[in-house]
């Protein structure tokens, strides 16, 4: 049974670069997990729903998918990555969009 449009979770899609040394998907999205689960709490973590989009990594510039109603939150969380792999690093958000297509093009 398909699920009506009124019933699916809306989505966004946020870019982010990390400024700093060379990191590989994994290490990066254990990081980003690490960061939204000390920010959100494990209740914010479920409602945020966020989805690291592992082969949309390249150029130390990652991907993450949330649901709409909490994109500033996830961008604080993820914002305040200091180290990665015990090496300092800073993490901005560079562009959100509503599709794919249009985000993928910041990478």
């Amino acid at each position: 049974m398909k699920l009506l449009p009124s019933l699916k979770q809306k989505k966004r899609y946020i870019v982010f670069e990390i400024i700093g040394d060379q990191f590989n998907a994994e290490d990066t999205k254990k990081s980003v997990e690490e960061a939204l689960l000390l920010f959100l709490g494990q209740l914010g973590l479920a409602k945020t729903a966020p989805l690291f989009l592992s082969e949309k990594f390249k150029d130390n510039k990652f991907m993450i998918k949330i649901n709409h109603k909490f994109v500033d939150e996830c961008k604080a969380a993820i914002i305040l990555i200091k180290k990665i792999k015990n090496k300092e690093v800073i993490v901005k958000s560079i562009v959100t969009s509503g599709t794919l297509k249009k985000a993928s093009g910041y990478l």
